[in-house]
């Protein structure tokens, strides 16, 4: 997710491929903050993110789903290709980026990650994982050998399991990254902490955006579908019953669509 000086960033996705490419998103992001880190317990929390994303792979066709997005994009952008304004280098990059990403994932003949659900050692290791307290050290004894490994031999095995599916994430990165550029942020307000807006039906939006100074002390509850979208600003102080805020609140909102 995109980082913003001294603001939070809240999205929302409004349909289900975006929602799972945010997934996907995230769980690399946990992935790589863990992989170089040289705590047996990080390189656990790295092998853990990658079986999550191989989950989420294995549930559905994911490869077919990604080349049709890619060309959905590819269209999109060859028809503003001629706007005035056009970045027409930038442009171009992105498009030979599509053309490539397409190309790697055409000629990926198995489904993507099936080597890794394969893998005996992962396997043991999320059959464990629904178990509270399951992955200790005489449920896997093989883990814990492997975790006391030297810190290189580790993050060498991690980064070679993630190379196996390192056409996901270059492709959902490329695709987000596409997403949340198609337009920019615009100043709104609104009083008693209730915000809501109707969509173009002729504009499919799929990402909201919305933008908080961190003094606000607020969290944005963003809901909605093709058609309208609202975003309730709550106050949470004590941690247990949040509430609508009551105040009038100034916030940065961007809907994104190709």
């Amino acid at each position: 997710m995109p980082v913003l000086h001294n603001s939070l960033l809240f999205e929302h996705p409004l349909n289900e491929r975006t929602r799972t490419l945010l997934r996907i998103s995230h769980l690399f992001e946990q992935f790589e903050y863990h992989l170089p880190a040289s705590s047996p317990w990080q390189s656990r929390a790295a092998i853990q993110a990658l079986l999550d994303i191989t989950s989420i792979l294995g549930r559905a066709d994911i490869k077919q789903e990604l080349i049709k997005q890619l060309e959905q994009q590819k269209k999109s952008l060859e028809r503003i290709g001629n706007n005035p304004g056009v970045d027409q280098i930038r442009l171009q990059q992105v498009l030979a980026d599509i053309a490539r990403m397409s190309e790697r994932l055409f000629t990926t003949t198995s489904q993507l990650g099936t080597s890794l659900r394969k893998n005996n050692f992962l396997n043991s290791i999320a059959q464990r994982a629904p178990i509270p307290g399951g992955g200790f050290e005489f449920d896997l004894p093989q883990l814990h050998y492997w975790l006391n490994l030297p810190h290189t031999e580790r993050v060498m095995q991690l980064d070679d399991w993630r190379h196996e599916i390192s056409v996901v994430q270059e492709t959902t990165d490329l695709l987000l990254g596409i997403l949340r550029n198609s337009n920019v942020f615009r100043s709104r307000s609104t009083s008693e902490g209730f915000f809501q807006q109707s969509l173009d039906k002729n504009r499919h939006v799929d990402l909201i955006q919305v933008v908080l100074p961190a003094e606000s002390f607020l969290y944005a509850e963003i809901s909605g579908n093709k058609h309208r979208f609202c975003i309730r600003f709550m106050e949470s102080t004590d941690w247990e019953q949040p509430e609508q805020t009551l105040q009038e609140v100034s916030f940065k909102l961007k809907t994104c669509a190709i």
